[in-house]
């Protein structure tokens, strides 16, 4: 009868954590869908499949070293973290709002997690799983405060400089005159698009790369935000010149997303450059403090 009652209990104790997966695939699948017809298929969010896979990938490669980490806690703290999470959840399908629904459901992933694997092996994972936060949209009351002064920093900044050399050009907070067309400085020319995309890129090659010298790598991610205001001070420059010699239909056409992927691209590269700079510089002020 003890042999019994024991194999009935190491059954129960692999079934849970079945169980609890299983409920778990319940709520990511759906919200995941969601996510990707979206936020996905919009520029904001582009970037949010590559997020995804290399955060995935990044779990599978620290697995092995968290492992032995494993310790799963109390079930009383999970439990009381789903009845949190759970109801707020399940008050966000309902509403159907992208941004809160995908975060609550990362909610609760990471307490599933934590229940599984404890809270030390999740520390050895702490990268990815900050990481992955990145694959959402940010809500749009988080975008407007972000990119109110942005967008009109920018506008004003493009519009003095191309004032200077002779355009026809003038701003009214972040609508644009320039001849006769108007333009108007949206989230995706302001620069926060971008800087949502570049950190979270910059910030999986700067952990892949520096992850053993945290204070190269904080130093190296202050160079994010200024590099992609900067690059979009330049997207927003081009599509005024655009749209002045070829027309308003021709700058808000191909060559809108064309101009906002190529200062992406040059953002990034902008990154590895600074990076190829930056790191013997800090590699001589490291050794001749240390001597």
């Amino acid at each position: 009868m003890a042999t019994l009652a024991l194999s009935d209990q190491r059954r129960s104790g692999a079934l849970a954590p079945l169980v609890l997966l299983a409920g778990l695939a319940l709520v990511v699948v759906p919200t995941m869908i969601f996510v990707a017809k979206v936020s996905w298929t919009t520029e904001a969010g582009a970037h949010g499949p590559i997020v995804l896979f290399t955060g995935l990938w990044l779990l599978w490669r620290l697995w092995p070293a968290a492992q032995p980490l494993v310790a799963p806690p109390p079930l009383i703290l999970p439990v009381l973290g789903l009845l949190v999470t759970l109801p707020l959840y399940l008050v966000s399908r309902i509403a159907q709002i992208v941004e809160i629904q995908g975060y609550l459901m990362y909610g609760v992933v990471l307490v599933t997690i934590y229940a599984l694997i404890g809270l030390p092996a999740m520390r050895r994972l702490w990268f990815p799983l900050l990481y992955l936060a990145f694959m959402f949209p940010l809500p749009d009351t988080l975008v407007a405060a972000m990119t109110g002064s942005l967008k009109t920093g920018i506008s004003h900044a493009a519009v003095a400089l191309l004032y200077q050399f002779g355009y026809p050009i003038g701003s009214a907070g972040v609508t644009i005159q320039v001849g006769q067309f108007q333009l108007l400085v949206a989230a995706a020319c302001s620069g926060l698009n971008s800087i949502v995309a570049l950190t979270a890129i910059s910030l999986f090659y700067v952990y892949m790369r520096h992850q053993a010298d945290w204070r190269y790598a904080l130093l190296l991610t202050l160079f994010i935000l200024p590099v992609a205001i900067f690059t979009n001070f330049i997207r927003v420059l081009i599509l005024i010149l655009l749209t002045y010699h070829a027309g308003d239909a021709m700058a808000q056409g191909f060559l809108h997303n064309f101009a906002g992927l190529t200062m992406f691209s040059v953002a990034l590269l902008t990154i590895f450059a600074i990076d190829s700079v930056l790191e013997p510089i800090w590699r001589r002020f490291i050794i001749r403090k240390t001597a």
